[in-house]
């Protein structure tokens, strides 16, 4: 009997520590995990076709003298990856604003110093074209999305979003012929790494896009973007309409406070965005990676621009999202 006892415990250890192990791969090398992503249904799937979805962090606009380009560095990805857990990163490369791409290439370097380090670190990585008018300058974005699919597209961490926030543009006038165009471009190099898809009203009107879908190409998702102190149960029909549709969603970009990027956290709210996250398996990234003097951000101002940030140095919504991103997929 005791031999049985000692026998079924040494089992029950074994699974445990199976079970450990395959947690720690996901966080320490989830490319290794889920490999190349695809979209099935309204689902983002693995390269097991199981649905998933992951939790990290949006770096803040790369714009020169904006501020926020000193993050952009390999330290940060690792720190970020060690202390929070992130298996997702997201570079956002300012377009058509003072500083951006369009007028100082040094935007192109900033954000190749983080996706090295993201491949380098095994997790996925999204190169957003950060604009809120995209389809002024297609011309521009199809040539900078040839060249990141020459260089990463036969990568599995490779994601592209190709257009940040449409404002007021119309879906299916604009919007959609823009990506449809890009996507074709995109293609013709990778074949087969997702791409993401924003929507006009900040990337909020996913229903609209659930009505006429892209169809000309596979592997394509919709960003939905929100901040939960502005942003609440409305938005969430809008998302659970898209769902119903048949689109698959990923949250590019969302934050715990209002919709200017400031504000006090709104616990409850963000609580309620989790929770819908997580029941329907959708991926998040949390706005941003950065020390400005605004609720957004996740460390105070004047701390260190290489990670290895204690508690003290987050703000209050680094504090709460830290936490959401730990415990990630862990329930």
């Amino acid at each position: 009997m005791k031999n049985k006892i000692k026998k079924s415990i040494l089992v029950l250890i074994f699974f445990i520590s199976q079970h450990n192990f395959v947690t720690s791969q996901i966080y320490h090398n989830p490319i290794k995990t889920h490999g190349n992503l695809s979209v099935s249904g309204n689902k983002i799937v693995d390269q097991n076709k199981q649905p998933v979805s992951f939790a990290g962090n949006s770096f803040f606009w790369s714009n020169t003298n904006w501020g926020a380009e000193k993050f952009y560095n390999a330290e940060v990805v690792s720190w970020l990856k060690k202390d929070w857990e992130t298996t997702i990163v997201r570079v956002a490369i300012g377009v058509d604003e003072n500083g951006g791409y369009l007028t100082d290439t040094t935007n192109k370097d900033r954000i190749k110093v983080v996706i090295d380090a993201a491949i380098k670190e095994g997790l996925y990585v999204i190169i957003d074209w950060h604009s809120h008018h995209a389809e002024k300058h297609q011309k521009e974005a199809i040539e900078f999305f040839k060249e990141m699919a020459t260089l990463y597209g036969h990568l599995p961490n490779i994601i592209y979003e190709i257009y940040n926030e449409p404002i007021r543009s119309s879906w299916s006038n604009d919007i959609k012929p823009y990506a449809e165009a890009v996507i074709a471009a995109i293609r013709i190099i990778d074949p087969d790494n997702l791409i993401i898809v924003g929507s006009s009203t900040w990337s909020q009107d996913v229903d609209i896009v659930s009505k006429d879908p892209i169809t000309s190409n596979k592997n394509i998702a919709y960003t939905l973007h929100f901040y939960a102190a502005s942003h609440k149960e409305k938005l969430r029909e809008k998302a659970q309409i898209a769902l119903d549709n048949g689109i698959a969603l990923m949250v590019t970009e969302w934050g715990t406070i209002n919709a200017s990027g400031d504000g006090n956290v709104d616990h409850e709210s963000t609580d309620k965005w989790i929770e819908f996250l997580l029941k329907n398996k959708i991926s998040h990234l949390n706005w941003s990676v950065n020390d400005k003097n605004e609720g957004a951000s996740i460390i105070k101002p004047n701390v260190s621009e290489k990670g290895n940030w204690s508690d003290t140095d987050l703000t209050e919504s680094g504090k709460k999202v830290k936490t959401i991103i730990k415990h990630w997929n862990k329930q």
